[in-house]
């Protein structure tokens, strides 16, 4: 018995050895398989002691940093930083030491061994190591350099024009408004806005070019720049349109002087593409004195005043008077009428075809609403369109191009199944996403149609989806769910939150016409394009080109990667008998529809005039 025992103690021993030694040769093998990862990675990786010292870094962070693995071993990882960064993420550390946090993550700027500029999102978490003496951290460090410039540019079209790198609109108006809330809260702040416009820059861009145009606000922004006052801000609100703010003012006659002194040195000839061109401006003044409640209140009636100045014979100023808003009687009057358009046909649609720019494969419409008033003729959008948001008729108007656009585009995919493929894009109003309802209408009516979710677009607005944020988020999520596609209108002339961008469920961007039309004007106007390409690949998004008029044009947001555009030189808006015709053509042609091997297709799609009676 005592034999037994001592073997089976024996072989009991022999058994924990060997699962020591197979255990052993466990943690071996893994650890070498860590250090091959950690040595390998495509990303920066360090091994971080408590105290923040590098203990061992890998081959693409010594890569990333510019320095020698034995450069880095033994130093601080905040001495890599730039000094403020080196701050926050010892702050991070410390929570981490403390047990408050498992991990965190932080976007710093490391410092290159060359001084420059490099960001990256750092990883934080304890490195757990059975085989570790002491407790130790483990770094990830992802290079976002190219994501944060692209960022930076974003950032900056949002605050200034790109032209002439003044304030831009969104700019202005904040200021506006800081004026307007100071007032309130001291009566005695009193500040004055100018409107500014060129009488003869029409002339300028029609006889010379768009180029010569260009150079010419660039020229006359300097101008402006040089004769106020340093606390003056001034803005370009768009075309030929500045805008001054002017504060801290003592009298109106201050402002009266400037807008004389200005006209002075405007008046004065410029060299223009090897011309010598005289040019004027006519000015309309306002001042906080009236009373304002919002900057659109304050610019309106600034424009009022500076239609005034050129009813006077251009060359002048005007200060606002309550005469002017004779012209709120007349919106009044044209608000009743387009009550009643909506109700007499004279709305109709016209639809501009989006492309597939690589291949020129028709992928989608967008249905533009047009208004032929008995006796004014056609109106411009950018003038009912307002009015309609402003009287309450923008959700009945919405409700109608929907349901037209939508109707459409079921009869054509019935007529020609060939084309089921080609979706409708139509734009709605922030009263729409607003609405807690939208979403259902729009359900009900696509299940009505039996037209699938995926073909229809819904764009907003930048501007307008950054103003009811909070209350557009909810109902677009319902569109989403339901599989409606949504797009941000207009990119680029707005202020739209990066995080907002990379959160929301829209499926694309629409570079503004603006950037496209001057998108051959400097390299920074094909910069500022890139990075909205950029964005929108690396936020999954896709990203569509408005207003393509130029061969050139095209070209190069093809070389920039641009997906897909629309303009005057694939199509202009076409008539419903038209688009239809252009269905037709592209349906006998070919399954798969490209305009390059339709000369039908051609002949009914591309630069079409639209006549509307």
């Amino acid at each position: 018995a005592a034999e037994r025992e001592r073997a089976a103690r024996v072989e009991a021993a022999e058994r924990e050895a060997a699962q020591a030694a197979q255990h052993v040769r466990a943690l071996e093998r893994s650890e070498r398989r860590f250090h091959s990862a950690f040595t390998h990675a495509a990303i920066g990786m360090a091994l971080v002691a408590t105290d923040g010292r590098v203990l061992q870094a890998n081959r693409a962070l010594s890569a990333l940093l510019g320095r020698d693995a034995s450069a880095l071993a033994g130093q601080p990882f905040g001495d890599f930083l730039f000094g403020e960064d080196a701050g926050l993420l010892d702050e991070q550390l410390a929570r981490v030491l403390r047990r408050e946090v498992e991990a965190f993550s932080l976007e710093l700027r490391c410092r290159h061994l060359n001084g420059r500029e490099i960001w990256v999102s750092l990883h934080c978490a304890f490195f757990d190591d059975a085989a570790a003496t002491e407790p130790c951290l483990i770094f990830q460090v992802h290079d976002i350099t190219a994501r944060r410039r692209a960022e930076g540019r974003l950032q900056h079209i949002a605050y200034h024009d790109s032209l002439t790198n003044l304030a831009n609109r969104s700019r202005f108006n904040e200021c506006l408004l800081q004026a307007l809330e100071a007032q309130r809260e001291d009566p005695a702040r009193h500040f004055a806005v100018m409107y500014l416009d060129f009488d003869r820059f029409k002339l300028i861009n029609d006889s010379l070019g768009h180029g010569a145009g260009d150079e010419f606000l660039v020229k006359v922004a300097r101008r402006i720049q040089e004769h106020v006052r340093p606390s003056d801000m001034v803005a370009r609100l768009g075309g030929d349109e500045f805008a001054i703010l002017t504060t801290h003012l003592t009298s109106t006659q201050h402002a009266v002087a400037l807008a004389e002194r200005l006209q002075e040195v405007l008046r004065k000839p410029l060299a223009i593409a090897g011309r010598e061109i005289t040019t004027s401006a006519s000015i309309g003044i306002t001042f906080s004195e009236i009373g304002y409640r919002t900057p659109e209140e304050v610019l309106r009636d600034a424009d009022l005043a500076m239609y005034e100045a050129k009813a006077k014979g251009k060359a002048q100023h005007a200060l606002f008077d309550g005469s002017l808003h004779r012209q709120a009687t007349e919106q009044l009057s044209l608000e009743g009428d387009l009550r009643r358009a909506l109700e007499t046909g004279e709305l109709v649609l016209v639809y501009q075809p989006i492309y597939q720019l690589a291949t020129r494969r028709l992928v989608s419409f967008e249905a533009l609403l047009r208004w032929n008033h008995p006796e004014r003729g056609l109106i411009d959008p950018a003038v009912f369109i307002p009015l309609a948001e402003e009287s309450g008729l923008i959700e009945p108007l919405s409700r109608w191009v929907l349901e037209r656009a939508c109707a459409q585009l079921h009869a054509w995919h019935t007529q020609h199944p060939r084309m089921a493929h080609v979706g409708m894009h139509m734009n709605a109003s922030s009263k729409d996403f607003a609405s807690m309802r939208f979403a259902q209408r729009v359900s009900e009516m696509l299940e009505r149609l039996e037209l699938r979710p995926s073909l229809l677009t819904l764009e907003i607005t930048e501007n307008a989806l950054m103003e009811r944020m909070d209350a557009a988020a909810a109902t677009m999520a319902q569109l989403r769910e339901l599989g409606v596609g949504l797009s941000i209108d207009d990119f680029g002339t707005g202020y739209s939150s990066l995080s907002y961008l990379s959160t929301l469920p829209i499926n694309s961007l629409k570079i503004d016409r603006s950037f496209v039309h001057r998108l051959h004007g400097n390299a920074e106007n094909s910069e500022i394009v890139r990075a909205v390409i950029d964005l929108g690949a690396s936020l999954g998004k896709q990203v569509i080109a408005e207003g393509i008029e130029t061969d050139a044009q095209l070209q190069r947001l093809v070389q920039l990667g641009c997906g897909h555009g629309q303009g005057i030189l694939l199509a202009e808006p076409l008539t419903t008998n038209q688009a239809g015709a252009l269905l037709a053509a592209l349906a006998a042609e070919s399954a798969t529809p490209f305009v390059e091997a339709a000369p039908a297709a051609l002949a009914v799609g591309l630069r079409q005039p639209v006549h509307i009676h």
